[in-house]
Parts: structure tokens; sequence; C-alpha cells
């Protein structure tokens, strides 16, 4: 997409123009889909029991919890190239609150199953962040923006894990029953998407110049590839399979960590939540420097240098993986976690650092597959999970090998050397604007 006035700095404590309202309040829409999407997550144990759930039926319900996301992801892709990611925004996170709040009905493996289905769809929030920092800053800073977006939003996982098991003992002490209270809590995460869905239309713009009905009869957009057309780049399913093997582990952590704990190590509800949480927390930073990363290595080698990066950070989170799989002694799982929650994030991180820069006029479309290709991989380790002859720590392991054997499908992103020429050339115009207004602004 052909986008003029993209911010080249990144001013966090601003929110005067219109990249920095759209990088703020794109971050937190997405930590409140967070919020929603995985709210039921670490109050899995009282359901398990109210419910009467075997391992197989909750195995199906993170299955469910993230496998509609992949077809979600795959429209909101379309329909930001066409609507743009204001109006999509807010339309998912208004929707999205009606079935986080029903949840609490499901009196029954069925209706639980649909709820989680249903609310899935939150999750293709992240396409529409990742979208809307894209349109809003420049070469030089798009990849930091982009990681640091995704990576805040994520940390709605950590903030869930922690939050979700208070808001639930809060009820408690309130006289409410386990089976009426998680069924309360889960009216928490609702009330706040619908806030910040309202919150979103009035305060952010598609671009940096206005909206995008009115740049399309202005001729302010280039015409938009069809949804074959970005399909038939090979690259798009490399960075697609990339994104699997690092975002589809952390969506897996955040389904089944609290649970792991606290059957792997014989830890209280909220014991197990807190750990978990720390996972997600390390977003807070991560992912964020797994972008900060693919900035620097565009900067020393171009965009093969963001590509590298990204094969790095996948092979250490394969690492990682494995060696978490085979922690026995509490501490080191936690520290091994960490190192995990890392090395994923940053590869998240990484991974969008390169997506920018495959097809600007499809940018929504390549957005949406390559974020759908994080839930297939949540889908696909799901399957590890849900029978009952395989252990969670039996899973964890053949997962980190699978990440292992496949992290080079990252080396299969390759640029032109007129691709290379044309990106280094508006890298070194985004910086140079940078330093002319650090420079002015000293003055």
């Amino acid at each position: 997409m052909e986008i003029r006035n993209k911010a080249n700095r990144i001013r966090l404590l601003s929110l005067t123009t219109p990249q920095m309202r759209a990088f703020h309040f794109s971050w937190f829409a997405f930590h409140i889909c967070f919020f929603g999407w995985f709210g039921i997550a670490p109050l899995m144990a009282v359901v398990r029991e109210d419910l009467a759930l075997t391992q197989t039926q909750i195995g199906n319900t993170i299955i469910a919890s993230v496998a509609i996301t992949v077809l979600v992801r795959l429209l909101v892709g379309v329909l930001l190239d066409r609507l743009g990611p204001r109006r999509t925004y807010t339309g998912l996170l208004l929707l999205g609150a009606l079935p986080v709040m029903a949840i609490g009905l499901a009196d029954s493996f069925e209706a639980f199953l649909l709820a989680r289905l249903a609310i899935g769809a939150i999750g293709a929030g992240f396409v529409i962040t990742q979208y809307h920092t894209s349109t809003m800053f420049a070469p030089n800073v798009v990849g930091t923006a982009n990681a640091t977006t995704a990576g805040w939003g994520n940390l709605g996982g950590g903030t869930t894990q922690i939050l979700m098991p208070l808001i639930f003992s809060g009820l408690l002490m309130l006289g409410v029953s386990e089976t009426l209270g998680w069924r309360l809590a889960m009216l928490v995460p609702g009330v706040v998407m619908v806030i910040t869905g309202l919150a979103y239309w009035r305060f952010t713009q598609d671009a940096p110049d206005g909206d995008f009905r009115e740049l399309h009869r202005t001729g302010g957009t280039a015409r938009k590839p069809g949804f074959l057309a970005v399909a038939r780049d090979i690259r798009v399913w490399a960075l697609g399979l990339a994104y699997a093997l690092c975002f589809g582990v952390e969506l897996t952590l955040h389904n089944i960590a609290a649970i792991y704990f606290f059957d792997q190590f014989d830890l209280t509800l909220a014991s197990a939540g807190l750990i978990a949480g720390l996972f997600g927390m390390m977003n807070l930073f991560a992912r964020t420097l797994g972008g900060v990363v693919s900035d620097y290595s565009a900067r020393q080698a171009g965009l093969k240098g963001r590509v590298r990066w990204l094969f790095v950070a996948l092979s250490c989170s394969g690492i990682a993986l494995v060696a978490f799989s085979q922690a026995q002694f509490l501490p080191l799982a936690i520290a091994l976690l960490m190192v995990l929650g890392l090395c994923s994030q940053m590869a998240s991180g990484a991974t969008f650092g390169v997506v920018p820069f495959l097809n600007r006029q499809g940018l929504g479309t390549v957005a949406g597959i390559v974020g759908a290709g994080g839930n297939i991989g949540a889908v696909a380790a799901a399957f590890l999970f849900r029978a009952e002859s395989i252990g969670y720590q039996q899973g964890l392991f053949v997962l980190g090998v699978v990440v292992l054997a496949l992290a080079a499908c990252a080396l299969l992103v390759r640029f032109s050397a007129a691709d290379e020429a044309r990106e280094a050339q508006a890298y070194r115009d985004a910086a140079g604007e940078e330093a002319a207004t650090a420079a002015l602004s000293t003055r």
C-alpha cells in the first residue's frame, strides 16, 4: 500500500498524532482481545470439574478456540485492504464481546465448545494491529512498531492468567459458588471489549492522511490485488509456517500452561495461573526486542538480515521448548518457561519485521495469511494434547523437536536485488528524515 506521511520515530508518550494514537490503541485493543480470548483458560481446572470434562474434551475446546481464528484472520486480512483498520477493529470488538459474555450460559460440553469456537474469532485482532502500525510507520521503525504493539497486545495473555483467577477468587469471597463464579467472571472481559471498541472508533483513523473511504475516493491509495494474487507468493506461506512455529507455540502455552503446572507440580489454581502469566508477561519486552533486532539487522544487511535473524530466533525457540519439556524441578521449569517465552516471542516479532516488505499493495492479505499460520500451528499442536495416551510433557517435547526441524523454512523468504535496493533506499530516506527531525527538536 502506498501511504504517505508515515512516522519515522516512535514517541511513546505522545497521543497527539494519528500514528501514535494508532500505535497505542491497536496494542491495547489486542491486549483486550486476549483478555476475552483466553479469559477462560486459567479457570479450566474449575470448569473441568463443573462440566465433567475429559482431557480429550478439553483438547477439543482448545482446538476450537484457535481453529476458527484461522478463517477469521484470512477474512479480516481481505477486509482491511478494503474497509480499513478502524471499522474492522470496532466491528470485531463489539461482535466478539457477545460470545465472551455468553460462555457463562454453557451447561454442557457441547455448549461450552461452541462458545469457545465463537470466541476464537477475537484472535483476528492481531492482524488488524499489525496492519494498522504497518500503515502508520516508516521502514526504519516498522519492525519495532509491529513487534511492540503485538507484544504489548499479547501481554494480555499474561494479564489474563493473573487477573482472571483473582476476579474468580473475589467473587468467591462475596459468597458466590464456584459454579456461578467462573460464569460471572467472564462478564468482565466482555464489558471491557465493548468499551474498547467504542473508543477505537472514536479516537483512531485508518492512515496518516485520514479515512480509507476518503483516500479511495481521492486516489490516495493504490489498487488492491486479489487474495489469489498474493497467495501465489510462496514466501507468504513460508512466513506463515514460521509464525506457526513461534506464535503457535505461544498460543499453546497460553492454553495449557496453567493446567500443566497445576497437574505436574501439584500447585494451587492461583499459583499455577501466576506462573503461566509470567510467560505471557514476557511480551512486555520480548516481541519488541525481536522487532528491534530485525530493524538493526536490516540496517546492517538489508532484508536478508531480517530473514536470517528470524531463522536464529526460531531455532533458539525450539531448543528452549525441548529443554522446558524435560524440566522436573519447579524453579528450573519456571526459568526455562521464561527463556521459552523470550525466544518464541522474539521470533514472532522477527516474523512481522519481514511481513511489511512482501507485498505493499496486499499488506492486509499477507498479514492475514501469516497471522492465520500462527493459529494453524496452535491447532496442530493442540492435537498432541487431546489424546489421553500422550501427556502434556511428552507433547511439549515433540512440539519442540518439530520447531527445530522446520526452523529453516524462514530461509525460503528471499528478495530480489531490486527489492533489496528499493527497500534500502526507503530505509535510508526514513532514517534521514528521523535524523533531521531529531536535529530540529534539539534547537
